[in-house]
């Protein structure tokens, strides 16, 4: 990567990059990396693998190159919190476990100047991810619902909401009812980054069953949902849509 960012021999693509410019890259092969794990393909993994870890090397050269840090001081760095964050395992500590690292975690932040409980929740995960972790950090100070019939209430209330929001409120309406969506799904204890990844893969399986019909292009609504229905029984052995 030295190499590549070598204003006179390198090349010019790498050599213009920047943190920012990069950073896209870096969350794709993240995806690429979770992708080739739900498809089980472990010869995939391993090449998606190589190109998250080229992403770490590009932004850490571009820090060398700008006196911040090195690619080693990145390697201490997360060496050094795994071995703060189990002292059971690397220190003195009799036991530890999840309930250990996140009161060393809520320990770290505190001495951070943020001192908010939603302090540090990644600005770029996926809306959904996001909502649910705010809203998990939230639960913590005792903020949350005591069961899910008062996330479903919202989401019902929610729901009321954007049928009344007038055309310039809806966006508003609509993200406060995915917003109550993913709440009633973290006390169901579900995730819902995953089951929408799960619902949007049976989508594109149905739908790419019955797009090959021929005339599929002709036929009127009633008919694709024929075709449709007909897709959903043979999976589950329900004729009704959905």
């Amino acid at each position: 990567m030295a190499r590549l960012r070598d204003p006179e021999r390198g090349c010019e693509w790498d050599v213009a990059q920047t943190f920012a410019t990069i950073a896209p890259y870096t969350i794709e092969e993240a995806y690429e990396v979770a992708d080739a794990i739900a498809r089980n393909d472990l010869e995939e993994l391993r090449a998606e693998l190589g190109d998250l870890a080229l992403q770490v090397v590009f932004h850490a050269q571009i820090a060398v190159e700008a006196g911040l840090f090195t690619l080693t001081d990145v390697l201490n760095g997360i060496s050094d919190k795994l071995e703060r964050r189990h002292p059971h395992i690397f220190g003195a500590a009799d036991e530890g476990g999840h309930h250990l690292w996140e009161q060393i975690k809520a320990e770290e932040r505190a001495s951070q100047s943020d001192q908010s409980a939603l302090a540090g929740v990644a600005l770029a995960l996926p809306a959904l991810e996001r909502a649910a972790k705010v809203q998990k950090r939230a639960a913590r100070t005792g903020f949350d619902w005591p069961d899910p019939s008062g996330a479903r209430a919202k989401v019902a209330e929610e729901l009321q909401e954007l049928d009344d929001a007038a055309p310039e409120a809806r966006e508003e309406e609509l993200g406060d009812l995915l917003f109550a969506t993913v709440n009633l799904a973290r006390l169901l204890n579900l995730e819902p980054e995953q089951a929408l990844r799960k619902a949007t893969a049976k989508f594109e399986r149905r739908f790419r069953a019955i797009e090959g019909k021929p005339g599929f292009a002709a036929m009127t609504l009633d008919q694709k949902e024929q075709l449709w229905a007909a897709v959903k029984a043979t999976e589950n052995g329900s004729s009704s849509l959905g």
